[in-house]
């Protein structure tokens, strides 16, 4: 088997194809210790990547003979339904020692993976200490920072200077945390009262008070704050990390800029499936569980579908005795239905980033009006004139041009009202927006052009 020193990865960052070879061969032949070898000396991104691009079989016949031998931090970088049935897969001892090596927070992502009996059997194989913290963080309520934090942090007494915080952190050695950017500064009672950088901490002399080089946190996090709020602040205020606090305020734990990268790429896939109504795109799917996944969404567009139906049936007279409406209703539906899509993509991103919260919700409600009243002159006018040289009909191309006004308009104001009145009501705007606006904009594109049609052409 080859046996090469540097990462197999091509010019472009991608798992070199040759090497996809070796490690398929490796898996065939049971060539453990060379599998083992291989995958350690890389990256665990890196090693994760290489695993998920083996067809799934072979991949769990990978996780199969590696057993014990894969280590923890490739597992935690494998994508979420790879890692589910790598660890499913493990032996109980093998998750255990996982659990054991990494940080709280990657440990508790392994238990969420867990069905609750084995969950329990392999809790038990743990130290107390540990067992009980990893506990305390599954009480908390998913998608929340307490289940995102890492009870691993340095935390010192308000009146230490910056040496003696310095030694202390030396001190610690295993239980130092692996990634850290601040000490955060306490009381007796564990209530938060600073932070200082590390930075700052190596910047300043050894007998500087933590008192003098200290900062207020940046941010209020608590254990019941939701992971998107979370995302939010981290972005908004470039935190490279942040203290957690409990009910009482005390501080219980951090959150570093790594989770919140994971957090924010799966919000945004999230919404962007959610858009297309689709709850499920992974390579590792089967073919059951995207039919599952999206057969309900496309039997809620069906009904949708034969509601617009209904009202063109309601105008079969006119469609009858003028041909070319039907040939020209395709075109007033498919363009207005581009531009509530529009509309509604750009609504849902600015209410996920909170940039439609009070005044600029109205802001943004008046800018989308003023833009589809413009786009909608100039389209409308666009097939009007097109139209008018193809059926030689003023009244037609007329007729057109003011539907295709009436829906742009009508459109516009879907697009960001229905996010934003589902996001009231407590809804997910990215989950059932897309079929209330798709809905509307092609009820009233029909009703409008044949509604028009047959008072002014019949």
């Amino acid at each position: 088997m080859t046996d090469t020193s540097a990462p197999p990865l091509s010019e472009q960052g991608k798992t070199d194809p040759v090497f996809l070879t070796d490690l398929a061969d490796a898996v065939d032949e049971g060539d453990i210790r060379w599998l083992s070898r291989t995958l350690k000396r890389m990256h665990p991104a890196d090693a994760a990547d290489a695993l998920e691009a083996l067809p799934y079989d072979t991949f769990e016949e990978a996780v199969e003979l590696l057993g014990g031998e894969l280590p923890p931090e490739i597992l935690i970088e494998l994508r979420d339904s790879y890692r589910e049935g790598a660890v499913e897969m493990l032996p109980d001892t093998a998750v255990a020692q996982a659990l054991d090596e990494l940080d709280s927070d990657d440990a508790t992502t392994i238990l969420e993976d867990l069905e609750e009996d084995r969950r329990e059997r392999i809790l038990e194989d743990l130290a107390p200490v540990d067992r009980a913290g990893l506990e305390r963080s599954l009480a908390f309520e998913e998608e929340t920072a307490g289940r995102l934090m890492q009870t691993e942090f340095v935390a010192v007494p308000e009146f230490w200077t910056v040496g003696q915080t310095i030694d202390h952190a030396r001190n610690l050695g295993t239980d130092l945390p692996e990634v850290f950017y601040e000490i955060y500064v306490i009381d007796p009672g564990y209530r938060l009262k600073g932070i200082v950088s590390l930075a700052s901490l190596l910047r300043q002399p050894r007998d500087t008070g933590l008192e003098d080089i200290m900062h207020e946190p940046t941010t209020e996090l608590n254990t019941s704050t939701d992971q998107e709020d979370v995302a939010f602040q981290f972005q908004k205020y470039s935190l490279a990390s942040a203290p957690v606090t409990d009910t009482a305020g005390r501080l219980v734990g951090m959150i570093t800029v790594d989770d919140m990268v994971d957090v924010m790429h799966s919000e945004h896939s999230e919404d962007l499936l959610a858009l297309s109504n689709v709850s499920s795109a992974d390579a590792s799917d089967t073919v059951f569980e995207t039919v599952r996944a999206r057969l309900p969404w496309l039997a809620i567009n069906l009904f949708t579908a034969f509601i617009a139906s209904a009202i063109i049936s309601v105008f079969e007279g006119a469609i009858e005795e003028v041909v070319a409406l039907a040939i020209l209703m395709p075109v007033v539906a498919a363009l207005g239905g581009n531009a509530g899509s529009q509309g509604l993509a750009v609504a849902v991103r600015a209410i996920a980033s909170r940039q439609l919260d009070g005044a600029s919700a109205r802001r943004a409600i008046l800018k989308e009006f003023m833009a589809a009243a413009f786009n909608g002159l100039l389209i409308g006018a666009g097939v009007g004139l097109i139209a008018l040289f193809w059926f030689a009909d003023t009244g037609l191309a007329l007729v057109i041009a003011i539907a295709m006004f009436g829906t742009f308009l009508w459109a516009g104001l879907s697009g960001i009202l229905v996010p934003l009145g589902l996001k009231r009501l407590g809804a997910d705007p990215a989950v059932a927006s897309s079929v209330f606006v798709l809905t509307l904009t092609d009820v009233m594109a029909f009703f409008s052009f044949l509604g028009l049609a047959t008072i002014v052409l019949l």
